[in-house]
């Protein structure tokens, strides 16, 4: 059986829409995970926001005391695509920094925010590099509206940068359903699909013998969370933000409970040691 990796993007959900702190919600939805991974003894990936850890400290420290791969989503939720080379290696070192005091380990890891590495910044990879980031999973393999690269391969791999570097790029996970390659790696896709093809995405990339990444947000294991929300909430977004809420904690339950997962930093570990090794002469 392949080995997949979960992992969690820790911001929250109005983090992603429309920035600011986190909610009085999330630390307690930290907790949410954090008790599942433990009643299933599994480690997994927790890519930290810079201000959400600035905003719930004590959140950050019980995910590295429960002993989970830390590793960053950058210090202010900016998409790499909106930002200058400048720009992106400064919120790179500000988180990178940040973490690693809080956390007390080190951050080599790296995934942007709405997967927002892509076709339009091969640049993105060489300032990973120089500010000591090792492997990157930001590529959405399937090409959606807002986000993705249309036929990148699915499997990690070492890439060759612009700038003559080498980095790990992991892929979040895809299938192949119904002829056409289908985005399943979690977040929304968690939400709404339901569990049989969920099961069925996992079943088909153990046969291939590809491993799958996984994605999930705090906040999506708190189906009460938009009616007790503070703020004013358009419906659409409370919508789009809410739906599927409800069964999401279980089909992440049974998942880690019928396949086997484990933080990225494992399942890359042949890759990563490749990449350390000294060039031939």
């Amino acid at each position: 059986m392949a080995r997949h990796a979960i992992s969690i993007d820790t911001e929250d959900w109005h983090q992603a829409v429309r920035g600011g702190v986190p909610s009085e919600h999330f630390a307690g939805n930290v907790n949410r995970i954090l008790e599942i991974l433990a009643a299933r003894d599994v480690r997994a990936t927790f890519f930290l926001l810079g201000i959400s850890c600035q905003a719930a400290p004590d959140a950050a420290k019980a995910i590295a005391a429960a002993g989970h791969e830390i590793q960053s989503h950058g210090y202010a939720h900016k998409d790499v695509d909106t930002m200058s080379p400048q720009e992106f290696r400064e919120d790179l070192l500000r988180a990178k920094r940040f973490i690693e005091d809080l956390a007390g380990q080190e951050v080599y890891g790296f995934r942007a925010s709405n997967f927002s590495i892509n076709e339009t910044t091969p640049w993105a990879y060489d300032v990973l590099v120089e500010t000591g980031h090792r492997y990157d999973s930001s590529i959405f393999p399937v090409r959606k509206k807002r986000y993705g690269v249309d036929g990148y391969p699915p499997e990690p791999r070492i890439l060759d940068t612009p700038g003559g570097n080498r980095i790990v790029e992991a892929p979040l996970a895809c299938f192949d359903w119904l002829g056409k390659r289908r985005a399943i790696a979690g977040g929304g896709y968690f939400r709404l699909w339901p569990y049989w093809l969920i099961r069925k995405a996992w079943r088909q990339m153990d046969r291939l013998g590809r491993p799958g990444i996984a994605y999930v947000h705090p906040s999506e294991f708190n189906p009460g969370e938009m009616a007790t929300f503070r703020q004013t909430v358009p419906w659409k977004e409370r919508l789009h933000q809410g739906l599927g809420r409800g069964r999401f904690a279980r089909k992440v339950d049974r998942l880690i409970s019928e396949f086997e997962f484990g933080p990225i930093c494992e399942l890359l570990a042949p890759l990563l040691k490749e990449l350390d090794a000294p060039a031939p002469l």
